[in-house]
């Protein structure tokens, strides 16, 4: 029989004025891959940092066992010295200290209080052939991409003789190709021993990887499922407490006339100034209409909407922007927003929102001038707008005081919709609208992005996750190396006919 090597007993955590957690329970079998699933704000965080020692012994309520020992964790040391190790969806990563740097942080290689820098390079490259990367030991992590950095991360964790790791969202920002690898080398893993816990809301990869799977919903245990028992529509039922029939609401098109009209736009590497990223792009938008850009990592689409929304990427841009058939000016953020333009970009933590602000202000942040009389705002009229896009979109949170920087990731995605929203815009460019959070709010997000089509607004939609684009989309277009290289109705596409169009482009490159 399995050996148990983590139960979680009765565990109950409170903020003020919220419960996160209520008397959940989990166990974990020794060598299992353990998934948690549950909508944002479920509390599958809370509870793995209440494990690691993030919230300390004497802040919760419940028991925790680990190989059989009652453990009172008063930090991540007090876990990473029992070898749990806890990877977050924010990678804790230096960007300008080296790999080798970054794996030792904490845990330097030194004799006599000074660096071993021969003995750090040699375990670092230990460690990272244990991962499967061959990067020079001296490279800057900012230099090496977000894949290969979330596979430094488990490098770091082996450093620290890792046998339960803890891996919250690990493929959230990877492209599937990497996304595949770090699931292979987790099933390896499994092989030699060690234990995962994985939080994830791709619920494809839990049905490939986990041995069993615990659902959380508003801060309870629901159900803890055996591999044979594992579906993505049970998982979904018990997630969201009701049956997703349809993933993507059903919408009426009523599609008019074209509002924006982008012709011949070029953009240049901001760094590298003699590397053209976008090259000689025309796109179309009509009122009403949700169109998508699809395209593997790397092809261009975030940087084409950054460039077009302010011009907040890349140099020497050329080309001409029309608005319901008028030349406009996009030169800056505050002259795309007048001329009609939002762009609610793919990193809401970093560019998206004021994370230790409160919702009433990054509702507002974008159109204060509605909420100003003579260049002074109305804190009173800021409140009903704040208040009533909390209600329009369904942000679960105890008022519109509440920080940002504490709602989970689906309701932080609302306040970023409410923000744009407010400001009016007739365009509305979403980048990666849906990453990183579960299938109930998804379907929230893709009916409030129906409701803007129903109101005449042009959405353009840029995601990784080509069932999104089939599913809520009208029209694609596939983007490959900067260049426009398929346009088609949704109607007619598919992720083959997608991916055709791209190593075609490719061959035709080479």
């Amino acid at each position: 029989m399995t050996n148990t090597i983590l139960e979680m007993r009765s565990i109950t955590k409170t903020f003020p004025g919220v419960k996160a957690l209520s008397d959940v329970n989990l166990d974990v079998r020794e060598g299992e891959i353990h998934a948690i699933c549950g909508e944002n704000g479920a509390g599958k965080s809370t509870l793995m940092k209440v494990l690691s020692g993030v919230y300390p012994h004497g802040t919760y309520e419940g028991q925790i066992f680990y190989k059989g020992e009652e453990q009172q964790f008063r930090s991540i040391r007090d876990s990473e010295h029992k070898g749990i190790v806890i990877i977050h969806q924010e990678l804790a990563l230096v960007p300008l200290l080296s790999i080798a740097e970054n794996i030792f942080l904490g845990n330097e290689q030194a004799k006599n209080g000074v660096i071993d820098w021969d003995e750090t390079r040699d375990g670092a490259r230990k460690l990272l052939s244990m991962v499967g990367l061959s990067e020079d030991p001296d490279t800057l992590v900012t230099n090496i991409g977000v894949g290969k950095q979330q596979l430094v991360e488990i490098a770091k964790a082996l450093s620290k003789q890792v046998q339960l790791l803890i891996l919250d969202e690990p493929t959230a920002s990877l492209s599937e190709k990497d996304s595949q690898a770090l699931l292979d080398l987790l099933m390896e893993f499994r092989k030699q021993g060690i234990t995962s816990i994985i939080i994830s809301h791709k619920l494809n990869e839990i049905s490939r990887i986990a041995d069993r799977v615990t659902v959380i919903r508003d801060g309870r245990t629901i159900e803890t499922m055996e591999n044979e028992e594992i579906t993505e529509d049970r998982i979904i039922t018990s997630m969201v407490g009701r049956s997703l029939d349809d993933r993507y609401p059903n919408r009426e098109p009523k599609i008019g006339e074209t509002i924006l009209e982008v012709k011949n736009w070029s953009v240049y590497h901001p760094q590298h100034r003699d590397r053209q990223v976008i090259k000689n792009v025309d796109i179309t938008l009509r009122k009403g209409e949700v169109v998508g850009i699809a395209g593997l990592m790397g092809s261009g689409r975030t940087e084409f909407a950054m460039s077009l929304f302010g011009k907040s990427w890349g140099q020497k841009i050329t080309g001409e922007v029309f608005m319901h058939g008028q030349k406009i000016d996009t030169g800056t953020v505050g002259r795309a927003i007048r001329n009609g333009i939002a762009y609610a970009t793919e990193d809401r933590k970093t560019f998206g929102l004021n994370l230790i602000d409160h919702i009433k202000n990054n509702t507002t942040i974008a159109n204060l001038p509605g909420v100003s009389r003579w260049g002074v705002i109305d804190d009173l009229a800021e409140l009903d707008v704040a208040n009533d896009y909390r209600k329009k979109t369904n942000i679960r949170s105890s008022s519109v005081y509440q920080a940002v920087g504490n709602l989970s990731g689906g309701n932080q995605q609302k306040v970023v919709l409410s923000k744009w929203l407010y400001a009016n815009p007739d365009v509305l460019i979403l980048d990666e609208p849906t990453r990183g959070i579960d299938v109930g709010a998804k379907y929230e997000i893709y009916t409030i992005i129906n409701q803007l089509a129903a109101q005449g607004k042009a959405i353009l939609v840029i995601s990784s996750e080509m069932p999104e684009l089939l599913g809520i989309t009208d029209r694609l277009y596939v983007m490959n190396e900067g260049r426009i290289v398929g346009e088609m109705p949704t109607s007619e596409a598919s992720q083959e006919k997608i991916m055709r169009s791209i190593v075609r482009a490719e061959g035709k490159a080479s």
